[in-house]
């Protein structure tokens, strides 16, 4: 099954930190957040990946090219022509496509974007500035269970995020935005969609969480997957130094992977 990653966007909010690239290459410990999302995603066994690029798309491709060279140690020889020797490769298991999907394409209309790559086919999907520690292997089958068209990774929070309204049954009734603080569901992205979603996107300028999971939802057909471990996106300079407190005292609750 493949995981299409959401990359694309300005990350504005975190502009001290974007200028020179985009959100996702944002390092934790010395590796991007996005490669920390991977390797979750890795570590339950699902290593195709497909990147939905926008902003600097360029350094997200750079990065994966030139992989063995941030990850290994390497000789330059340049008596001989410049002749690289990399010793003690560090290989993923990993396929990876990144997709330019425009710099100011809506969530909705990347994921349009990128279903050549995908197939008729499932597929999972999430953003490519948060972390958690969600068991996907159980997320996934509680996706299968239920049998309907898309599965939303819920957390409860007090940030200023996309409001849900869950019933008993983890039915999700409505998806909308709220401005004020108060401790209430959330989307924390990590979904599972079917490939019948794709049909619900007109377009670029397709908000992917107003104008699909929301009326996904209107129809019943949205589930929440609701967890309640740890979970944090990385929207402000804030979020970015916390996330690294957590992995620089090995105190990082994501880090499922040996």
């Amino acid at each position: 099954m493949k995981t299409v990653l959401l990359c694309g966007g300005l990350g504005s909010r975190i502009s001290e930190e974007t200028g020179y690239r985009p959100k996702p290459m944002i390092e934790i410990g010395g590796m991007p957040i996005l490669w920390h999302i991977m390797k979750e995603y890795s570590h339950y066994g699902f290593h195709e990946f497909i990147i939905c690029a926008g902003y600097k798309q360029h350094v997200i491709k750079e990065w994966f090219a030139d992989y063995f060279l941030y990850t290994s140690d390497v000789t330059f020889d340049l008596t001989k022509g410049n002749d690289i020797v990399i010793h003690d490769r560090h290989a993923e298991p990993w396929k990876v496509t990144v997709v330019d999907t425009g710099m100011y394409t809506m969530t909705g209309g990347r994921i349009k974007r990128v279903r050549k790559y995908i197939g008729d086919e499932p597929f999972m999907m999430t953003y490519g500035d948060g972390v958690c520690d969600v068991d996907i292997a159980e997320l996934l089958e509680f996706h299968r269970q239920h049998g309907r068209l898309a599965t939303l990774t819920s957390v409860k929070l007090e940030q200023k995020k996309g409001i849900l309204d869950i019933g008993m049954d983890s039915t999700v009734r409505a998806f909308r935005e709220k401005s004020v603080q108060d401790e209430a569901p959330i989307n924390a992205g990590y979904m599972v969609l079917e490939p019948e979603i794709f049909d619900y996107i007109e377009g670029d300028n397709t908000v992917f969480e107003r104008d699909v999971l929301g009326k996904v939802a209107e129809e019943g057909r949205l589930m929440s997957y609701q967890h309640t471990g740890f979970w944090q996106c990385m929207d402000t300079k804030l979020e970015k130094d916390m996330l690294e407190e957590l992995w620089s005292s090995k105190r990082a609750p994501w880090k499922v992977w040996q």
